[in-house]
């Protein structure tokens, strides 16, 4: 089986297809596939949030601000010149690309971890420091293609093609945020807090993505913006709405079946087991003839009399039904 460029391309970007190829030795057999792809995206992933979050670091603390170097932010560059030394090795080892890519990755787990002990301990990170393990990355990536080197970009992957327009870039934003004040003072102005708060999640759910904008709320009240592909943004949304259909539709069939299940607990052992239906899924009484002083069936539909072993397991769902009402009972006059 063959496919072509073109059609790798349909299902998924050329960076993820690159590094699909990266993943994998240049002369080593690859089966590409669904699970090949998945992999690659997974790792793609990795990257792409962890250029966001450094963004977002370099956002709130300027390099002009003072950087407080302590034993962390020390390992942290020396991870980063661990980084250089370990790619620059495996690329004259034969152009091992995918132990590259496995140093960059533990590079970039080594910065999550810094920024996780610095927002634990409530420490300003040194932004200079997280700065340079991105560049790092950023640099070794376009060397292998996954970014551009046209992109001007400095860290991480590119978010717009070009940099002209930006009157219509900012246009859809700036109309998005004159509807949301919009609807926001009209609320206000009733007092309608649940309003406000539910119009705040649609702008961040509904009116953002298209934009190419991810916003997540954190804790403390404080939100995060990233920049994104808005059709991966918006892929994402349908998934989220999919998940949340799912769940909705599960619940509907469990409030159904637990409807159904109560009201077969309200009925009497007697009345139970004339309600009992063949199991070929039609309509049809199980049982034609009842025993007056017990109410335990006697014959079948179709006026069999039961054996011995029919007549012990139609006695066995007597019985299991006996239990239900009876528990039943107990819980209404309680």
């Amino acid at each position: 089986n063959f496919i072509t460029i073109r059609q790798a391309l349909e299902n998924n970007t050329a960076r993820q297809i690159r590094m699909c190829f990266l993943l994998h030795k240049y002369n080593a057999p690859m089966d590409y596939g669904d699970n090949t792809m998945s992999h690659a995206m997974s790792i793609e992933k990795i990257f792409v949030e962890f250029f966001h979050n450094v963004k977002a670091i370099m956002r709130e603390g300027k390099i002009i601000n003072v950087q407080r170097w302590d034993s962390s932010a020390r390992e942290l560059q020396l991870a980063v010149a661990s980084a250089t030394n370990g790619v620059d090795e495996a690329l004259k080892d034969d152009f091992d690309t995918p132990t590259c890519i496995s140093v960059l990755a533990d590079l970039v787990k080594a910065t999550n971890l810094y920024i996780s002990d610095c927002t634990t301990n409530e420490r300003t990170p040194v932004s200079l420091v997280i700065r340079n393990a991105a560049k790092c990355v950023t640099k070794i990536f376009k060397t292998f293609g996954l970014i551009p080197e046209s992109s001007g970009v400095e860290i991480g992957f590119p978010v717009f093609a070009g940099e002209e327009g930006g009157e219509e870039k900012l246009a859809p934003l700036l109309d998005a945020l004159i509807d949301f004040r919009s609807s926001v003072r009209d609320m206000a102005r009733t007092k309608d807090i649940k309003g406000v708060l539910e119009e705040c999640d649609s702008f961040r759910d509904d009116a953002l993505p298209p934009l190419g904008i991810r916003l997540e709320d954190k804790t403390g009240g404080k939100a995060l913006w990233k920049l994104a592909d808005p059709a991966e943004l918006m892929k994402e949304r349908e998934q989220r709405e999919l998940e949340k259909q799912r769940k909705e539709n599960e619940k509907k069939a469990a409030a159904t079946e637990k409807a159904k299940k109560d009201a077969m607990n309200k009925l009497s052992p007697e009345e139970f087991m004339k309600q009992l239906t063949l199991d070929d899924g039609s309509d049809k009484p199980k049982y034609s003839k009842y025993e007056e002083s017990t109410g335990l069936p006697t014959h079948f539909h179709d006026g069999k009399e039961l054996n011995k072993s029919q007549v012990k397991k139609a006695n066995k769902e007597f019985q299991g039904q006996k239990k239900k009402y009876e528990k039943f009972l107990k819980s209404t006059s309680s």
